[in-house]
């Protein structure tokens, strides 16, 4: 089956820019994070296999890894971020003319809006990944290239702030607070821990500059 990833990147934009709900926000932040996340690949490949690098081959080696298996997460995500948004759109549409159907669209727009907050909530946890190993390419990747680790950490926390635009619009339409708190907290986190992690490789690509 055709996934966002096997569009050209004409068609993305087309379909990112055509009045369809999907691609959405939460979905195009993840294809920007992949954006991301493909420079601090980029960076750790210029940096493995050269002579004036060699000590930190190995760390180059696992930075590149992740990174790849971050994309390919992000991937999947991108897929999860459309069909929640689908799950949440049919259950809207679910009729509300007696008790019962008022009951079990109630049931069902809980259960659509808690999925619809899990997956941006994954995307970004996946986004501060990219955050921690630009952090360490920036130390020692090749500096010809430094400067596209601050491409990739720019992007990376550009997309977590948009990503979580798609909790925040979430959480007040979902009852169950033991929810809403536990993502509240981890959101709060997340974005203190990117921005510290943006700021740090920045002011790191900077001096390398």
């Amino acid at each position: 089956m055709s996934t966002v990833f096997d569009w050209s990147y004409k068609k993305l934009l087309e379909e990112a820019s055509a009045g369809t709900p999907t691609p959405g926000g939460g979905s195009i932040a993840a294809i920007a994070a992949c954006l991301g996340s493909s420079m601090v690949s980029m960076v750790a490949n210029l940096t493995i296999g050269k002579e004036k690098y060699i000590a930190y081959e190995e760390a180059a080696i696992e930075v590149q890894k992740d990174a790849s298996d971050i994309t390919r997460d992000l991937e999947r995500l991108v897929e999860a971020d459309i069909a929640v948004f689908n799950q949440f759109m049919d259950a809207l549409k679910l009729p509300k003319e007696t008790d019962d159907q008022k009951a079990t669209r109630k049931v069902a727009m809980e259960a659509a809006g808690i999925a619809a907050t899990k997956v941006p909530m994954e995307i970004a946890e996946k986004i501060l990944c990219i955050l921690k190993i630009a952090r360490k390419i920036a130390e020692y990747g090749n500096k010809s290239a430094i400067s596209d680790v601050g491409v990739g950490a720019s992007l990376a926390y550009a997309s977590l702030e948009s990503v979580i635009l798609s909790v925040d619009i979430n959480l007040p339409g979902i009852k169950d607070m033991t929810f809403v708190e536990k993502i509240s907290t981890r959101r709060a986190e997340l974005m203190i821990e990117g921005l510290t992690l943006k700021e740090e490789t920045m002011k790191i690509v900077r001096g390398r500059l």
